[in-house]
């Protein structure tokens, strides 16, 4: 199979993150260094190490749903010392890995897992997996705000899929919305409210396709239920199921 499944099935990190793993050069296949993509491996004969220290696939699946305070990076580590996320599961014994990332002052929904094949499904661009979040704003937001949030804003010189959006206050003065997006671009909430004039204090996610945040306690995780992780990975199916009836 590909290094970089390989490496997503032991539960060192989703397979994009395998991928920068091998292009950052810290990836050995039997002693030698494979810093491009393509390389096929052999888990039964291959030897593969990630910084020095051996992989092998996890025995155990797991997925939980983890409610993120804010101040805390969503990586494996950080080169700064800043508190990871890694802290807040530190009693689970298997090594699992943040599903997508939520910034360091935003709160709410973190997907973890060891699941290489389930993390892309989440997070694959074509999956298109909703994303929701609240978004607290500095300003009353005009209904043409609303309008062009909806219909999508230009970031970067290109513009955003259309938004879902919910004004949770008085329509004619919003400062706290529901904003739904399936795209995963840097800080992409916060950047379209800022594209309209509007600031974020407060950023929190609720859900993440079919999972929901709910009443999880801020900091501590719980074990996805069955129903929530098929959903998740049906949603693939699902579709192209809608896109073959269109």
């Amino acid at each position: 199979m590909r290094l970089q499944k390989y490496i997503a099935m032991c539960g060192v990190a989703s397979r994009r993150g395998a991928e920068r793993l091998i292009e950052s050069g810290r990836v050995l296949v039997n002693g030698s260094l494979v810093d491009y993509m393509g390389c096929e491996v052999d888990g039964e004969r291959d030897e593969v190490s990630v910084d020095g220290v051996v992989i092998s696939p996890e025995k155990r699946l797991v997925y939980i749903a983890l409610n993120k305070p804010k101040n805390y990076v969503t990586t494996v580590s950080d080169d700064l010392g800043r508190p990871t996320v890694m802290e807040l599961v530190s009693d689970i014994n298997e090594r699992i890995y943040p599903v997508g990332r939520l910034d360091f002052d935003t709160s709410g929904l973190l997907i973890m897992t060891n699941d290489g094949d389930f993390a892309n499904a989440v997070t694959h661009p074509s999956h298109q997996v909703d994303k929701t979040y609240i978004a607290r704003v500095s300003r009353p937001l005009e209904k043409s705000d609303i309008e062009a949030l909806r219909a999508g804003v230009e970031l970067d010189g290109r513009k955003t899929a259309p938004a879902r959006v919910e004004p949770l206050s008085n329509p004619k003065r919003i400062f706290e919305l529901k904003i739904s997006i399936h795209e995963g671009r840097n800080r992409q909430v916060r950047r379209m409210l800022e594209a309209v004039g509007a600031e974020t204090p407060a950023l929190q996610r609720v859900a993440v396709g079919g999972v929901t945040l709910g009443n999880l306690p801020e900091g501590k995780w719980r074990r996805l239920k069955q129903v929530e992780i098929d959903k998740l990975r049906g949603r693939k199916n699902h579709d192209k199921s809608n896109d073959n009836k269109r």
